[in-house]
């Protein structure tokens, strides 16, 4: 919305200046009262009952209660007479600006507004400057203020955040498992997660602000871990000597109690935060709704896919090793038995 109308009613006071100076009446003087009149002058204040008072100088209601009034009002001039404004002044009816606003020296319209619900303000912010795009006519454009310029500024910094993490994942599970293929059972099963958060905050109405991904950054560690007691031990037991697909089976079928245990105790934890009330609540739902959305949804089908992710990059591995039946034998103990 906006309070911007190029076509706003007004009055405007034309002053004839020849006129005024026969009167013996200056611009000055003349805007100067009409300004105390009209609206107000601070004088002086005075001390009663211990209470200090204002003194402000001012017409009366009556008489500047209507916009002609302000002709039948009287100004002195140099020679002490009273002088009626409507002797050298005269009001005329014009539509114009509202308000005149300017940004960065420019004339500007602000314009304020917010994002439907279910949709985010990078959404609204997206929505905004395509319809300006094209609605907009040449020389004219739009600037943002407040959190939203905060927000444009900063751009898809989120994206950036998640590939970090995801990053940092990476690396130390691949120093844990030693191989670089390993770790994709974990980094792909984070998906199934994050679908599970956008759509419970569709579903809520929610919108995806910094609390959902607040929630998403999370949901890496939470469902990474699963994740990854499924497949450390698949790789314990292929280490061991089983197969890969007997290995994954069985990785899931252990690991499929304790993993449902503890995500479906978190997930009932969030529960208050979902359904929260009072200050704050928005912020509280929605960060409940994505984590809970997320871990329902990754605890689910991460039991599924794990496992197929882990047989697909534990074939490969396999196929791709340097040496085969290697022994993996610590160096410390190799040079005890030299």
């Amino acid at each position: 919305f906006t309070f911007y109308s190029a076509s706003f009613p007004q009055y405007m006071l034309k002053i004839d200046n020849d006129i005024a100076k026969q009167k013996g009446v200056t611009i000055e003087n003349a805007m100067n009262t009409l300004s105390t009149l009209i609206g107000s002058n601070y004088e002086t204040s005075f001390i009663k009952f211990g209470r200090q008072y204002k003194v402000m100088v001012q017409a009366l209601p009556q008489y500047r209660a209507l916009p002609e009034d302000v002709l039948k009002l009287y100004v002195k001039n140099d020679h002490d007479e009273m002088v009626p404004f409507s002797a050298f002044m005269r009001m005329e009816k014009v539509y114009g600006l509202s308000e005149i606003t300017r940004h960065n020296m420019y004339s500007a319209a602000e314009i304020s507004g917010s994002a439907a619900p279910g949709y985010s303000s990078g959404s609204a912010i997206q929505a905004i400057t395509e319809v300006a795009k094209t609605s907009l006519p040449r020389g004219y454009g739009i600037d943002w203020a407040g959190i939203s310029k905060d927000e444009v500024g900063r751009g898809n910094e989120a994206i950036y955040i998640f590939l970090i993490c995801l990053g940092f994942v990476y690396m130390v599970l691949a120093a844990q498992y030693e191989s670089f293929l390993l770790p994709f059972p974990v980094i792909l099963s984070l998906p199934a997660g994050i679908f599970g958060a956008f759509l419970l905050l569709k579903i809520m109405g929610l919108e995806n602000n910094i609390y959902a991904q607040a929630a998403m950054v999370m949901l890496i560690g939470l469902l990474g871990k699963n994740a990854v007691l499924i497949v450390e031990f698949a790789v314990q037991k292929h280490s061991a000597g089983d197969s890969v697909l007997k290995a994954a089976i069985e990785g899931s079928t252990v690991r499929f109690r304790p993993i449902l245990m503890t995500s479906f105790a978190f997930i009932a934890g969030l529960i208050p935060l979902v359904f929260a009330t009072g200050p704050g609540a928005i912020g509280n739902r929605t960060i409940g709704t994505a984590a809970a959305g997320g871990m329902l949804f990754g605890t689910v089908f991460g039991v599924i896919i794990v496992p197929g992710l882990y047989y697909i990059f534990a074939k490969i591995s396999e196929r791709h090793e340097l040496v085969k039946n290697e022994e993996e034998i610590p160096l410390t103990e190799e040079l005890e038995h030299v």
